[in-house]
């Protein structure tokens, strides 16, 4: 790849207030996506159910994901969001009023399609605005933005008891604020997308390593974060400890993407990937022996390392893949994107949780040790057969029509 390099400053007028939604939103996400498999402990749901409940919001997000480029061209990106965001607001205060598994499970699933619409949204209003040569840094600093309000939002653990309204209320409370820097922004919108299908062919055609590698990530990702704060929590070392793991967790993964992305831009992405997934496998197989005698401060240190490698896998894909600019735009490659995670994170919990049920907890950590193993071997073998793509020329912002892009930037070699 090129080493020129376009500073983020540039683009960031015209993410500015999605960045700061994406925070509010994920806010009021983080909190419920801990909150829902800790209270369902208390509530003596069995590690099944509980591995359900987490494969539904996949399920919904899934649907979510596949209708979203539809839906935003005939709403618009912003009404759409304020749609979207409202459903799942009112989804979230439903769990403090419904205590049932079956009942959960269907919430989660609504949640899960709203969310699935609302990244796929933010996801390709940011790739629409960045260039091949800082998409990296860009996808990077919306991750900060993602992560750091999950953090934030697993703080509010402690303000109440799980088994009170108070949580749920506080969760749907920042969804609806996030409608606010939408609503009032004057930053130009992306082009709608040109089309309402997926193109899961195209993409596999473009870009191998991107469709095996987001359907990877989903099913390590979906198990990581629907069943860990249930591990943890089943350790006995109490809430306090649940709260701060998972927020040294999540401040793990605001801390990589940033120098990690612009590292990418100015390398081959598939090395980094595939280095990243080798130091992803030694922090879990470390997970799975502290997993057997749990020690606070070692549970708080693999928590900043798995932070750090795990979660930035999906944005280096991405970042790759869009690369390749395939045709329908941003808003497209972003729904495609998501949609293959979704497919990965629908199984991985339920496998997880299964295995976890036969093996013990640590074998959540080794399913992902597997799962990133796997990708690692294949991303090299893809490497051993293909060049890095050539970005010499200056690139256009992603998110043109394909036929309207100079012809140097879409000869492109697959991955």
């Amino acid at each position: 790849m090129s080493t020129a390099f376009d500073p983020v400053p540039a683009s960031l007028a015209s993410v500015a207030p999605v960045l700061v939604a994406v925070f509010i939103l994920v806010v009021g996400n983080g909190l419920a996506t801990t909150l829902v498999p800790l209270r369902g402990v208390m509530e003596n749901f069995s590690p099944a159910e509980i591995g359900a409940i987490g494969s539904a919001y996949f399920v919904g997000m899934l649907g979510g994901t596949w209708l979203a480029p539809g839906i935003v061209r005939r709403a618009g990106h912003i009404r759409a969001f304020a749609a979207l965001a409202a459903i799942a607001a009112s989804a979230v205060l439903g769990f403090a009023i419904i205590v049932e598994p079956a009942m959960w499970m269907a919430l989660r699933c609504i949640i899960g399609f709203c969310f699935g619409g609302l990244y796929a949204i933010v996801e390709g209003w940011v790739n629409a605005k960045a260039t091949d040569r800082n998409r990296g840094s860009m996808l990077g600093l919306y991750n900060v933005m993602n992560f750091g309000g999950s953090a934030t939002g697993q703080q509010f653990l402690n303000i109440a008891p799980a088994q009170s309204f108070t949580l749920f209320s506080v969760s749907a409370m920042s969804i609806v604020l996030a409608l606010v820097p939408m609503a009032l922004t004057r930053a130009e919108p992306p082009p709608l997308p040109v089309k309402a299908r997926l193109d899961i062919l195209g993409l596999a055609r473009r870009s191998p390593i991107a469709v095996m590698g987001v359907i990877c990530v989903g099913l390590a990702n979906g198990s990581l974060w629907s069943l860990v704060p249930a591990v943890i929590e089943r350790t006995g070392l109490g809430t306090t400890v649940l709260a701060t793991f998972m927020t040294i967790l999540i401040l793990g993964s605001a801390a990589s993407p940033v120098p990690l992305g612009r590292l990418s831009d100015r390398m081959d992405r598939r090395w980094m990937i595939a280095v990243i997934c080798a130091c992803a496998v030694a922090v879990e197989i470390a997970l799975v022996f502290v997993s057997l005698n749990p020690s606070v401060w070692m549970l708080y240190g693999l928590a900043l390392g798995m932070g750090f490698f795990v979660p930035v896998i999906y944005p280096l894909i991405a970042a790759h893949a869009n690369d390749r600019n395939i045709e329908g735009g941003a808003m497209h490659m972003s729904s495609t994107l998501l949609f293959l995670y979704c497919l990965g994170a629908i199984v991985g919990p339920t496998l997880a949780s299964f295995l976890m049920a036969r093996f013990g907890d640590g074998a959540l950590f080794m399913h992902n040790a597997v799962v990133h193993f796997v990708l690692g071997l294949y991303v090299l073998w893809r490497i051993s057969r293909k060049a890095p793509p050539r970005l010499d020329a200056e690139v256009q912002p992603l998110g043109q029509p394909l036929g309207e892009v100079e012809p140097q930037t879409t000869a492109l070699a697959s991955s």
